[in-house]
């Protein structure tokens, strides 16, 4: 055996030692347990792989019985095949680079041994959500994560938008969730079983007694579940506001670990999916909505951590895009060069947060360039990434997504096209805000110390050359082929979209600056309707929050609570003292008076026997 076990128990390990301990540690010690125990993890990783070999066909570990109960029969079983490496090395590297940016960004933060206790938690939650060899395992990892982000997000608990923004992401993601076990009952009526191995054999065996209608409603719920934790439409909400919480834990959910939880659900499920063709069909639909509203709301925002929040809600859209063309390679592959670029947007806008003593509006920014050389230089490399600019990473999976989404819909390609432009030009709007014209700030810029600037280089070493890591190809006996001939027109039409957006964001911002307003005064009602996000939060307040809210408020508080269970309880009490005062009243303590009352109860007892002997 080569004890999988390991690779999440070390997280786990750093977890308990500053969870139990670290209040009374050094800051040293705490870094120690919480980036040792990372990297740990991914060397354990990279020496299991080299030890695997080539992974032809699932390597699993089978530990012990977790539940049995009927014919219900589930086992703590770890399992690695090709799919999992990639996911592993992403969650382990992309998070331990994270882990060690975090010591520098976090220093002189409160709560600092808590903080990377829970850092370390989230890791763990998310390598058993990766090596999970069955549906329930997985979901212990999926619930954990959402528990994680809900104490991350909300870290900064005293702030009452960070504590908003966690509950927000708690509930978004438990209407996900409710999916999602639907979705495991309905497996488990269907295949007799949640192992993966047993539910994929008999999924793609013919007659395998599963009415395809049942096969679509799993899948459909599997879809629901992966739209939370992926901040697909209509359950993208949480996201943004997630911006809350410490930058570093950002980037963790964003680039390594939470957000891709649910492209890998729904890819791990890959032979359900191709049994139901409209599920792939919805799967599709959902993320090009959702990639083209995200990408226009980012055109306008103005908070530079959110302009990247929209641009990851796009960018997982172009994941599930690819997911719904039966390209689940290409989706993998965008995962990984978008864990690569994003880590380095989000970490490199702590940089600038960090050199700026917290500010975060571009409006307050501009001329940085020259006061923080790194993160600037860095910062570009992450941006000529994501706009799939040749031969850096995001071009490579950018344009394996929107071929293989020619292949399946033409019409679809255009779409993603259009956004691939949007994409490069709030994220070089970014770029020219902050880094061109003159700064408009107060604070005295400095660069960031190396261990903070460290990870950044490494991410952009990777953000550069990541797209010649060929996963599609490593992926091909799990998935097959990637749909879509490599036609260079297309792959010349979408660098030409993304080159657009750069110039018109250089236009704008850096030749013309003023235009951008002008342009924002002339079309004030489109404008103020993405500003505003398209008053989608508004919405599910007036729809759904207030409704509750006001329905709980005056039902079940003022009427069930207060006026019923509280009525009936205060009332048995208003009567046991109407009762008590007046039998306090015969505890007088005048002996005449008692002696009345005992002359007044003997005739009345008298005259009950009396009568009661007539009546007999």
């Amino acid at each position: 055996m080569h004890q999988l076990w390991l690779i999440p128990a070390l997280p786990l390990a750093g977890f308990l030692v500053n969870g139990l301990f670290g209040r009374k540690l050094p800051k040293s010690a705490v870094n120690a347990a919480a980036i040792g125990s990372v990297i740990l993890s991914f060397l354990w990783v990279v020496k299991t792989l080299l030890a695997l070999g080539p992974l032809e066909t699932p390597y699993i570990e089978r530990y012990f019985t977790w539940i049995q109960s009927g014919l219900v029969n589930v086992g703590f079983d770890l399992s690695i095949d090709r799919l999992t490496a990639v996911m592993l090395l992403i969650v382990t590297g992309i998070g331990g680079l994270i882990h060690i940016y975090a010591a520098g960004y976090m220093a002189h933060e409160g709560g600092y041994y808590r903080f990377f206790a829970y850092l370390n938690l989230f890791m763990f939650f998310m390598l058993v959500l990766v090596l999970a060899a069955n549906f329930l395992l997985l979901f212990v990892g999926w619930e954990g994560v959402g528990l994680c982000s809900y104490l991350l997000i909300g870290f900064y608990f005293l702030k009452k938008s960070a504590g908003d923004a966690g509950k927000k992401a708690f509930v978004v993601n438990r209407i996900g969730d409710f999916g999602f076990s639907l979705a495991m009952f309905l497996i488990m009526a269907g295949f007799g079983s949640l192992d993966f191995q047993t539910v994929f054999a008999k999924a793609g065996a013919a007659g395998n007694g599963v009415a395809p209608a049942t096969i679509t409603l799993i899948c459909l719920l599997l879809l629901l579940g992966a739209a939370g934790k992926s901040a697909q439409v209509p359950l993208y909400v949480w996201l943004p506001d997630a911006m809350e919480g410490p930058t570093p834990v950002s980037a963790l959910i964003h680039a390594a670990t939470m957000v891709t939880a649910g492209v890998y659900m729904v890819s791990r499920s890959a032979p359900l999916f191709n049994q139901s063709p409209a599920a792939l069909e919805v799967v599709s639909y959902v993320g090009l909505i959702t990639a083209v509203m995200a990408a226009t709301i980012g055109l306008t925002q103005y908070d530079i951590k959110k302009v990247f929040a929209y641009s990851t809600v796009s960018q997982l859209g172009y994941m599930f895009l690819a997911l719904g063309s039966g390209a689940y390679a290409a989706g993998i592959f965008h995962v990984m060069t978008h864990a690569f670029f994003k880590a380095l947007l989000f970490l490199g806008a702590g940089s600038v947060i960090h050199a700026l003593e917290g500010e975060q509006d571009l409006r307050m920014m501009g001329g940085l360039r020259k006061k923080i050389p790194v993160t600037f230089t860095v910062l570009v490399c992450a941006a000529v990434a994501i706009a799939g600019v040749p031969p850096f990473s995001g071009y490579h999976s950018k344009d394996a997504i929107l071929l293989a989404a020619h292949a399946h819909h033409p019409w679809m390609y255009w779409v993603g096209v259009a956004t691939a432009g949007m994409t490069a030009f709030y994220v070089f709007r970014a770029i020219f805000l902050c880094f061109f014209g003159t700064y408009r700030g107060t604070a005295h810029a400095h660069e960031s110390p190396l261990v903070m600037t460290g990870p950044l280089m490494v991410l952009a070493a990777l953000s550069l050359g990541g797209g010649y890591i060929h996963i599609p190809e490593y992926l091909e006996p799990i998935f097959g082929a990637v749909h879509g001939e490599h036609d260079q027109t297309l792959v010349a039409i979408s660098v030409a979209a993304g080159v657009a957006g750069i110039a018109i964001a250089w236009l704008f911002y850096v030749v013309s600056p003023g235009l951008p307003d002008g342009l924002a005064r002339i079309f004030s009602g489109p404008y103020k309707l993405l500003y505003n996000k398209y008053f989608v939060d508004e919405a599910y307040d007036a729809a759904i929050v207030h409704p509750i809210r006001d329905g709980s408020t005056a039902v079940l508080w003022k009427g069930v609570d207060a006026g019923f269970i509280d009525g009936a309880v205060n009332g048995v009490g208003s009567v046991a003292r109407a009762v008590g005062g007046g039998l306090r009243n015969l505890q007088s303590g005048y002996i005449r008076r008692y002696a009345a009352w005992v002359v007044l109860g003997g005739v009345v007892l008298v005259a009950v026997v009396g009568f009661w002997g007539g009546v007999k």
